[in-house]
């Protein structure tokens, strides 16, 4: 598949999810990409934190790729860049604090000299063969969070990112509705549109009303005061260390990746004005009522500060009276982790805050009101959404021709869609998928490994060992061990059966190795399946005396 006279939307990522968002745009014989991010596992991945994108499609055609455009710094736009980008032979494109986050990944992994990162100036321009790119500055939870606008033969996409409206921003000035109508009075032909808060009645807010939440709440609190807020969302910490030195309070940070964001942050000249911090042995040594730490870990992940602190394992302790406050939004599927450190938390006799009980957070995604004032700007002839699930998509698609744009097109991920030249249709269908990180291994999600690891999770794992002579004999008993096969107080006599219902059919058949190990590995597993409804992988050894 290479492009012709034409313009092509592929997306092998983010399109029936969200996260992982990856884009494609192909016209002329080449293809650009918008955004290499990652999602995070889930239960179904076991032992598996990070989800990549499968990008066989495009690494099979890597001499046409012209580069990678990034639109901001999340994790889900950026975060696949060190496991994937050096393969992909071609330079990355972004603005200086995406680029600064970009750059610290690189380095962690070696890669410096491997992947070429250019650093284009904020709302800066620059080509790529037959596409123009131009950096538009809109309103998100991190620094830097931009919309491109793409401008190509057969017409100009406006590719929004993750973006909000916010009339009170305290980083970054995001661009005009004066500057956006202006846009779509040159024509736009296509908005490729965030549609992670579609469902939202309501504005998503600013972050200046969560400013003045903040400061309420901190300000009634007495003893110490422990806020937990994504890393990237560099306004929230700005509003956190206003909100600080307001309330009298020194401020202390756990958490790696809250380092690297005000590292970069001040890097690329925000949070200026951010409070000197303090370590954690100072921060335990002042009055209760004197501190506020801000840490990583709102999510429930296990490593993270918040976790440690909630189960005694960090330096920073918090007794009762004290108060944690979440400011950040729930993820879903993480209701369980959060649910976990919450209660020890509680058993502890903290007190929390969510954005359930206080204006503690604000999303940064455009909810309806905000989806329709951007189609009235921009005015485009297609509605093309992306980062959302099906159900988000296909929701903000009848919003979208409510309200007046002549096309909305639904696809996900691996459908190849024609935007140019005639009516926008989906033409194709092309390979995506997911892979594993895997330790240090990248693996295919649902490939063997993660197939049996799942088995061995499910119904357990049993090894036989047995030697047999020239002549097929058995050789004394064969050796038996269980993982995870649920026969507890019983092993004992389940072991001893399973022992002999081996032995039992080893003279029953050809004595062929792979015949006879199959005939051990179903009497062991059928004695398995009776004695616990389950049924283990079974590993037979033979050995040949």
């Amino acid at each position: 598949m290479t492009p012709g006279n034409e313009l092509l939307f592929l997306a092998l990522g983010g399109s029936g999810e969200i996260g992982m968002n990856v884009n494609l745009y192909g016209c002329q014989g080449k293809w650009v990409m918008v955004d290499l991010g990652l999602t995070f596992a889930d239960p179904t991945y076991p032992g598996v934190d990070l989800i990549l994108p499968d990008l066989s499609f495009i690494e099979e055609r890597r001499k046409d790729l012209l580069g990678i455009v990034l639109t901001h710094g999340h994790e889900d736009h950026i975060g696949a860049i060190p496991y994937l980008a050096a393969d992909l032979g071609v330079p990355l494109y972004a603005t200086p604090f995406t680029a600064g986050l970009i750059r610290l990944k690189l380095e962690e992994e070696g890669l410096s000299k491997d992947v070429k990162l250019h650093v284009i100036p904020n709302e800066g321009s620059f080509a790529l063969g037959p596409f123009g790119f131009r950096y538009f500055p809109l309103a998100h939870s991190i620094p830097e969070g931009n919309a491109l606008l793409i401008d190509t033969p057969y017409g100009r996409i406006f590719h929004t990112g993750d973006w909000k409206l916010d009339d009170r921003p305290l980083l970054g000035v995001p661009s005009t509705p004066a500057q956006l109508t202006a846009l779509g009075d040159e024509g736009v032909l296509a908005l490729v549109c965030d549609s992670t808060n579609v469902f939202n009645e309501q504005a998503s807010g600013s972050e200046g009303d969560v400013r003045e939440g903040l400061m309420q709440t901190v300000a009634g609190a007495k003893g110490r005061v422990l806020v937990t807020t994504f890393a990237s969302n560099a306004a929230r910490v700005q509003t956190l260390g206003e909100v600080a030195a307001a309330c009298g309070r020194q401020v202390c940070v756990a958490g790696r990746s809250l380092d690297r964001i005000i590292k970069t942050a001040k890097a690329a000249g925000y949070l200026k004005d951010f409070p000197p911090t303090v370590d954690w042995d100072d921060a335990m040594a002042l009055p209760r009522d004197e501190v506020m730490i801000i840490a990583t870990g709102g999510q429930g992940e296990a490593r993270a500060a918040l976790a440690r602190v909630a189960f005694n394992s960090h330096p920073i302790k918090l007794v009762e009276g004290d108060l944690v406050v979440f400011s950040s939004k729930q993820i879903p599927g993480n209701e369980i982790a959060i649910g976990n450190i919450q209660n020890a938390l509680a058993t502890k006799g903290v007190l929390m805050v969510t954005d359930r009980q206080a204006e503690v957070h604000v999303s940064g995604h455009p909810g309806r009101p905000e989806l329709q004032a951007m189609y009235g700007w921009i005015r485009p002839e297609i509605l093309l959404p992306v980062h959302g699930e099906r159900r988000h998509m296909a929701e903000q698609a009848r919003l979208g021709l409510a309200s007046g744009i002549g096309q909305a097109v639904v696809q996900s991920n691996g459908d190849l869609l024609r935007l140019a030249p005639g009516r926008a249709a989906i033409i194709g269908h092309q390979e995506s998928g997911r892979l594993v990180l895997d330790g240090d291994v990248i693996l295919p999600a649902d490939g063997a490994t993660m197939n049996e690891r799942r088995k061995v999770g499910l119904h357990g794992q049993i090894s036989v060992a047995l030697a047999v002579d020239g002549k097929g004999k058995l050789i004394g008993r064969p050796t038996l061990r269980t993982l995870g096969v649920p026969v507890e107080e019983d092993k004992d006599a389940f072991l001893k059966e399973a022992a002999t219902d081996a032995a039992g059919v080893v003279g029953k058949g050809s004595l062929e190795d792979e015949a006879l190990r199959e005939r051990v590995r179903l009497a062991v597993r059928r004695t398995a399946t009776r004695w616990t409804g389950k049924k283990p992988i079974v590993d037979v050894l033979l050995i040949r005396a």
